[in-house]
């Protein structure tokens, strides 16, 4: 086992496997993601090949203007180690090695897993976009206290419990539009790496035993405290550091448990155990990516102790360690307090959609930048599904104009489009590249959308000229912003007989209905109520009948060919939007 965890490990030790063609999209189907790789296990290697590079919308010669131009932009990330935003450059020109702390796998993910995760993939989106070969590795905890608490509560083997909880946050991804990454190892698979490591760290005078137990001595790391900025005296016992008089200063942590009756074990130099919770990630970050690379990441509560802990390990193991990125996200927050199981102030995923869209809860956690905390609350969540309708009814009306219309489309849009394209997407850039900004980019969806809506539905568009072509080129620079940006469904509105892809404008429906507590005929009714009632002159109970709708977030929508509805932001909550 001496050769598992050399120093010198290559950034990119595993063979990237071809995707077949149905897989190879920068959008996931909304199937199970376990359906996509059914001969690989749960925890096992899944690997993408890059993202297409993006390309100029508009043909230069043909377009009367400069098109967008593809280049791979200067990218700034802010680094937690250095505190401050820095350039990003990877250790090996072109690729990437990126580790995110993964979940405890023992009960279904809330929203602050849902924060972690989705800022992270825009991340993994963003630097395949750039043209970047990434290896991102995020793991599985199947091994820890909780899990064995949970497992003896219901009588279950811990690391069956874990697996199918990981097969639960795989579905939980696959709504959520997460790209699965290169590699998802397992703590339960790598104990060999883990025990390697420990002797490692015991041999350098980093550790020492005490009675089948292993701790690091934290005095033996004088820069321990770097990241996180404290200082060994602050960390009293009791205090995230467990209390145990047996250790050489309170600070000292576990790298290996002794085992105790009930629990799982695995055999060790130093007799049966299982390894503390901190050495599993530098284990397995430097099995697959080496004790050098470029990203670690992962929640802001992962600072102290366990990246602290992390950074200590893997120096001590290998004095060549260095991580060139540490980055964190911000925590979700109700009432201003950490949401998190502990506290029991949380939501499950599960939980938020099955009242709203899974793209309406993604864009609502990237509608904050990741690393500022943001608040959890109902006129939140409307607002967001409130904006994914408005967006993908507008691309839908776009879609149908294009389909409808059989004229030749010629290869050119007039100044101003080109103008608002490359507007939108140098500011897509300029933006995603500023440490991922991505609630200006929401924000500047708001052009191109607004000149799509003009040219459908106003009198002076649908007579500009070139409209198909401008209407072709905008609808294009938006579905690839959001498809980066993890927020292209797989369709708007076609039929689909499978439910778990069924169209985003339909689902988007559905919810409304399900949070309104009505059905669509309860509604159809009560319009056709709203229509005798006008036809009757009866005005007082026409307009009863639409604030009562639009009470419960059915808002309705009169046209020449009759009156439908749409989901909409209930009425008591958008006085608190405005309010905001």
């Amino acid at each position: 086992m001496g050769t598992l965890l050399k120093c010198y490990k290559p950034l990119f030790p595993l063979r990237l496997i071809p995707i077949p063609n149905s897989v190879r999209t920068s959008r996931l189907p909304t199937h199970h993601s376990h359906a996509i790789f059914s001969n690989s296990k749960v925890c096992g290697g899944r690997c993408f090949s890059s993202m297409k590079q993006y390309q100029p919308l508009i043909d230069e010669k043909n377009s009367g203007g400069e098109g967008v131009e593809n280049r791979r932009a200067e990218l700034w990330l802010y680094n937690t180690m250095s505190r401050q935003k820095e350039v990003f450059k990877p250790k090996v020109d072109g690729r990437v090695g990126m580790y995110v702390c993964g979940v405890t796998a023992y009960d279904l993910s809330h929203i602050g897993h849902a924060r972690v995760y989705v800022s992270f993939d825009v991340l993994y989106r963003y630097l395949r976009h750039l043209e970047y070969e990434v290896n991102y590795v995020r793991n599985f905890t199947d091994v820890d206290d909780k899990i064995i608490a949970r497992a003896n509560k219901l009588g279950e083997d811990p690391i069956n419990l874990s697996r199918r909880y990981c097969q639960e946050f795989h579905v939980d991804m696959t709504y959520l539009h997460c790209l699965p990454p290169s590699v998802e190892p397992c703590v339960s698979d790598h104990m060999p790496q883990i025990i390697d490591m420990i002797k490692q760290i015991i041999d350098n005078d980093c550790a020492y035993r005490v009675e089948g137990d292993v701790y690091f001595s934290v005095d033996k790391f004088p820069e321990y405290g770097r990241l996180s900025g404290r200082k060994v005296e602050d960390n009293r016992a009791g205090e995230r550091v467990a209390v145990d008089s047996r250790k050489k200063n309170p600070a000292d942590f576990a790298l290996w448990k002794a085992a105790k009756k009930g629990e799982p074990f695995w055999d060790s130099p130093w007799g049966p155990g299982r390894p503390g919770w901190h050495i599993e990630c530098s284990a397995m970050s430097a099995a697959y990516l080496g004790y050098s690379f470029d990203i670690h990441g992962g929640g802001m509560d992962l600072v102290f102790p366990h990246h602290e802990n992390e950074i200590a390990q893997s120096c001590a193991a290998c004095k060549q360690s260095n991580i060139s990125y540490w980055i964190h996200n911000g925590f979700v927050t109700i009432d201003s307090e950490k949401m998190s199981k502990s506290l029991g102030n949380f939501f499950t995923i599960r939980q938020v959609i099955d009242i709203y869209h899974p793209l309406a809860l993604r864009l609502f956690l990237i509608g904050t930048h990741y690393r500022s905390p943001i608040n959890y609350s109902d006129v939140q969540l409307e607002s967001a599904s409130d904006r994914v309708f408005y967006i993908y009814q507008t691309l839908h009306d776009c879609q149908n104009a294009m389909d409808q219309d059989d004229v030749t489309k010629k290869d050119s849009v007039p100044p101003h489009i080109l103008d608002c394209i490359n507007k939108f997407y140098n500011d897509f850039l300029t933006s995603m590249s500023d440490d991922l900004h991505t609630p200006v980019v929401l924000a500047a969806l708001s052009d191109p959308l607004k000149t799509i809506n003009d040219l459908l539905h106003t009198r002076k568009g649908k007579k500009q000229e070139l409209r198909l072509e401008s209407l072709a080129a905008l609808e294009k620079v938006i579905r690839d912003v959001l498809t980066i940006l993890g927020l292209m469904p797989a369709s708007y509105s076609e039929v689909c007989k499978c439910i778990m892809t069924k169209p985003a404008l339909l689902q988007l429906r559905e919810k409304a209905l399900k949070r309104s507590k009505l059905t669509e005929d309860q509604i159809l009714q009560k319009i056709e109520e709203r229509t005798m009632a006008r036809k009757n002159k009866e005005y007082e109970k026409s307009d009863a009948i639409r604030k009562d709708l639009a009470a419960v977030g059915i808002a309705l929508m009169d046209s020449p060919d009759g009156t439908t509805w749409r989901p909409a932001i209930p009425l008591a909550l958008q006085e608190q939007v405005a309010a905001t």
